[in-house]
């Protein structure tokens, strides 16, 4: 029986990579439902390949993800949007026990646990997309949770881990853009730029994997090819590694809980050919392989020290953080404020927005008054 899926945000970065996977394995897979933003001409040639029985795009509303992700009867549903569009079609999808592949990091950010529950009464299986968290997942596998002692995710530490505060304060978007490892959309590009996209994983690590701030940490790895360490009570430590290939992954989450027979050859360099290190994460015929581990910098990168006293913080805060992120990271891209002020923006908003319970409309709620406040904000900043 070939698994049926379903992708909301298939023309963006994880879904058009999905859809390579999906593609090299069509004896495994069928493509039940696409839903894209505004690229219609690319979701068009999307469905005229894999002949989906449902498609939305943005002009269809939140009615036309609900669509895709319940009409077209998904086994599995990726959702790979960008912010709260998709709230609502993946709350639906796993109450009613469809499993799901995330990787919309502003999903389990702000709605996590509640995600998670929903997920538990509706009998439906959350498997992360996020490469941190994939390894997480892979290394704790079978394993008792009363035994974990830590979770570490590491960082490549993105474009300007080298740099001095001064230098990031005003860095170009090009050069912010200008991932060394990994390719991704715009936006998460950003964010590893920031380290945002660090905090960000750690509070989904702990709605995900149901663990305390104390248990979460992070290493700085420029390599990335270790993903993700389980630390056990015992102290033995499982890690996952790879190539920097977000295909591999997507193929994990889509094959899950079986592994797929083929991994794509950029991400596997010469292993067939018997290439031991690039078996490790080496690019092809490499002599050598180091993997090299840093603590983070919370002088350099505030962002990570705001993730943490948001997750700490609870309640709506985590949702408060997201919002804001992604309203400061949107005004740099569009040249309105400089890149130091991303992490001042974030901090602002969570300063000024009033702390509640996280049920799913106070999280809206919180969203909306984020997004209103640090709109403000950048105004304020365009002025001075």
């Amino acid at each position: 029986m070939k698994k049926r899926i379903a992708i909301l945000g298939s023309t963006g970065s994880i879904g058009t990579q999905a859809l390579e996977v999906i593609a090299r394995h069509p004896d495994r897979f069928t493509v039940a439902g696409l839903a894209a933003g505004r690229n219609v001409d690319l979701l068009r040639e999307q469905a005229a390949r894999f002949n989906p029985d449902v498609t939305a795009c943005a002009a269809d509303g939140a009615a036309g993800l609900l669509r895709v992700a319940l009409d077209a009867k998904p086994d599995l549903l990726l959702a790979a949007t960008d912010g709260a569009v998709a709230f609502d079609a993946v709350f639906a999808a796993v109450e009613r026990g469809i499993d799901l592949a995330v990787a919309n990091k502003e999903l389990i950010v702000a709605a996590g646990e509640l995600l998670v529950s929903a997920a538990r009464a509706g009998g439906s299986t959350i498997i992360p997309v996020d490469s941190e968290h994939s390894a997480v997942f892979q290394c704790l596998v079978g394993e008792d949770p009363a035994r974990v002692a830590a979770v570490v995710l590491t960082a490549s530490g993105g474009p300007f881990w080298r740099y001095s505060a001064p230098e990031m304060a005003d860095a170009t978007l090009e050069a912010a853009l200008a991932h060394p490892n990994w390719r991704m959309g715009t936006k998460n590009t950003i964010d590893s730029a920031t380290m945002m996209n660090k905090g960000l994983e750690i509070i989904e690590a702990s709605h995900l994997f149901g663990l305390p701030a104390d248990k979460l940490h992070i290493a700085v790895h420029p390599q990335s090819i270790a993903h993700g360490f389980a630390v056990f009570t015992d102290g033995s430590v499982k890690a996952q590694l790879c190539a920097p290939d977000m295909r591999v992954p997507i193929g994990y989450a889509l094959g899950y809980p079986d592994r797929l027979p083929a991994v794509p050859r950029q991400a596997q360099g010469d292993a067939e050919a018997g290439d031991v290190l690039a078996m490790l994460g080496a690019k092809p015929q490499a002599d050598s392989l180091r993997y090299d581990f840093e603590r983070p910098d919370p002088v350099r990168f505030p962002c990570v020290r705001l993730a943490y006293r948001a997750l700490e913080d609870g309640g709506v805060a985590p949702a408060v953080l997201s919002a804001a992120n992604e309203v400061a990271v949107g005004a740099f891209v569009e040249g309105k404020i400089r890149f130091g002020a991303i992490a001042e923006i974030v901090e602002a908003t969570l300063e000024r927005v009033a702390q509640r319970p996280a049920t799913l409309d106070d999280i809206r709620e919180a969203d909306r008054d984020a997004r209103i406040a640090a709109k403000e904000r950048v105004e304020d900043s365009i002025c001075c």
